[in-house]
């Protein structure tokens, strides 16, 4: 089955239903019965993409609400909602009502960054949400602009130290997940450079490819077209192997920073309360699709990391471990929001 390229991949409007994709007519549907003897799902269910469209968490919606809709039944409906970080759509699901039709596409940014940097955030990134399954892990890249005259990672932290501040570095926003890995970077390696914060995935793929930034460590997944097509350079990946798709890249541990290896994710989550029935229903449905061979050859050729199979409550776990991890960097960096 031949996919399209993700460079070439159309951005979605608001509220579009998806059409087409994967070939998934093997699949059962798993309905899920509710005590008041109605079935889940009977109507479409609303996909909140807290982020613009573009970046690697419209990615990620857009791979799996076609298959997912067709597994269940009904339509899935992105609905993007952006704004402070993923806050505001992830706000808008926490208080939405608990009954399985209004979901988010969880990650690191919005429920991890933003809980640990936003003082008044209006949302709790364990207990006002059900998180229901792991849609894949984004390994992380360290890339460069191809005008800086480094090639290796020892190159790099070399050049960068001999100009502290002088360097900017990108990230989809003050106190996201790629300003909190690149401070990681630094806590570790003694460089300095400046943060740009941008707005979103799509404008800090514009401001590498400008040069108005020299580096970023953020989503492979954004980053993978312009690296292959030599518009960017790749220096490491946060990865627990070299990928297939960048096979003379190391990985953080095997340059001897094995704290740095740290992939990201991507997850659906409903609000709190959500009856059990119907998260257990979203599991095996995310479950059977991702297993699926059509979307493990798809999230292979965007540079994605297959979803390991975690329950709800080890989802959970893995978010408040994570938590701990980089609130420390948080705290040692003295991040702050815009």
């Amino acid at each position: 089955m031949k996919h399209t390229p993700l460079s070439a991949l159309p951005l979605m409007p608001r509220r579009r239903l998806l059409a087409g994709g994967l070939g998934l007519a093997a699949l059962s549907n798993p309905l899920a019965s509710l005590a008041d003897g109605d079935k889940y799902p009977s109507r479409p269910i609303n996909l909140i993409v807290p982020f613009p469209p573009g970046g690697s968490v419209d990615v990620m919606a857009r791979t799996y609400a076609d298959p997912l809709g067709r597994l269940l039944g009904v339509p899935i409906v992105i609905d993007h909602r952006p704004g402070a970080g993923g806050s505001i759509g992830s706000q808008f699901v926490a208080r939405a009502k608990p009954d399985g039709y209004t979901l988010v596409v969880s990650s690191q940014s919005s429920h991890l960054a933003n809980p640990l940097v936003q003082p008044k955030l209006g949302y709790d990134p364990i207990k006002d949400f059900e998180s229901i399954a792991i849609l894949g892990r984004q390994p992380n890249v360290l890339v460069v602009h191809p005008s800086l005259p480094v090639r290796t990672f020892q190159e790099f932290l070399a050049y960068v130290k001999e100009r502290p501040g002088q360097l900017n570095f990108c990230s989809a926003g003050a106190g996201s997940m790629g300003q909190l890995n690149v401070e990681m970077l630094m806590l570790n390696t003694g460089i300095k450079a400046t943060h740009v914060p941008y707005k979103g995935g799509s404008p800090l793929i514009t401001a590498i490819l400008s040069n108005e930034v020299q580096f970023a460590l953020d989503n492979l997944v954004i980053m993978l077209p312009h690296i292959q097509a030599g518009k960017m350079r790749a220096l490491a990946v946060a990865s627990p192997t070299r990928l297939p798709q960048l096979p003379d890249v190391p990985t953080f541990t095997e340059l001897g920073h094995a704290n740095l290896n740290q992939t990201s994710w991507t997850g659906l989550a409903a609000p709190a309360n959500t009856p059990a029935p119907v998260v257990q229903a979203l599991y095996k449905a995310v479950r059977e699709v991702a297993t699926s061979a059509a979307m493990q050859d798809t999230l292979k050729q965007r540079g994605v990391i297959a979803p390991e199979e975690m329950s709800p409550k080890d989802f959970e776990k893995m978010m408040a471990d994570r938590l701990v991890v980089y609130g420390d960097v948080v705290r040692r960096a003295n991040v702050k929001p815009e």
